[in-house]
């Protein structure tokens, strides 16, 4: 009865033990990046504001912007702008090249670098959509609130959004404030569209929260969580199976 007392028990540790292995990587948190979303310099769209956020797990992202001040009722393009050589910052007014008082979207590229991802609401999210105007928030009472998952994107570029190196960009603005993107100047990315149309009107660096923050922090503190909880509901699964095995030797030895 011994023997078999000791192979229940034994058995109960190790299944609470693969038990407590095998949930561990379903706690498993991806890293949450996120930051502020603030006027371009000198592109005439002080009282536009925003927030933005990135997940990544693994190859995919989860993206998810609000903002609100924009132009109503006209698309606004947005990207997750990524370059390794960029200086993972906003523009300012020094990075004004052709002395027209504004910022362009080139003009910003060495700050934020290049388009990576299209952030459209349905269909395809490659740079090859940056300038899909059709399937961008129209900002609706000049508000947007964006949420979209499973967008795949490179490991370069989910190394960057991690380090703190990627950016939001809001695209879009009326410097007449007539109510439509006119003008005579042309896009710099498309000469059939007017500048106002492209230029970038909100720009944010995604940064990781400070250590201990897990609601916009990186995924080390909340996978730490996880795993801590994880270690103390092993522990309970074992204690638990220990108790059990110890009533059950008591019974055996009082049937004896």
């Amino acid at each position: 009865m011994n023997i078999s007392t000791r192979r229940i028990a034994g058995t109960s540790l190790a299944a609470a033990g693969a038990l407590a292995l095998a949930v561990g990587p379903a706690f498993a948190a991806g890293t949450t990046v996120s930051g502020n979303l603030n006027p371009v310099a000198n592109n005439n769209v002080s009282n536009v504001s925003g927030t933005a956020s990135v997940q990544v797990d693994g190859d995919m992202v989860t993206v998810t912007v609000a903002a609100s001040g924009l132009l109503a009722g006209s698309p606004h393009a947005a990207h997750i702008h990524f370059a390794a050589d960029a200086t993972h910052a906003c523009p300012t007014i020094a990075d004004d090249k052709n002395g027209d008082g504004h910022i362009n979207t080139s003009e910003g590229g060495p700050a934020y670098g290049g388009v990576m991802v299209s952030l459209t609401k349905t269909g395809d999210t490659s740079p090859k959509s940056a300038l899909a105007i059709d399937r961008f928030d129209t900002a609706a009472g000049g508000k947007i609130s964006y949420e979209r998952g499973s967008i795949m994107v490179s490991p370069e570029l989910a190394a960057g959004i991690k380090a703190g190196q990627a950016a939001i960009v809001v695209h879009g603005v009326d410097y007449n404030k007539n109510g439509k993107y006119d003008g005579a100047t042309k896009s710099d990315l498309d000469p059939s569209l007017p500048t106002e149309a492209t230029d970038p009107a909100l720009c944010g660096i995604l940064k990781a929260a400070p250590a201990g923050g897990m609601a916009t922090g990186g995924g080390g503190t909340a996978a730490g969580s996880n795993q801590n909880l994880l270690l103390v509901g092993g522990g309970l699964l074992l204690a638990g199976a220990g108790a059990g095995a110890f009533a059950l030797k008591r019974r055996s030895n009082a049937a004896a």
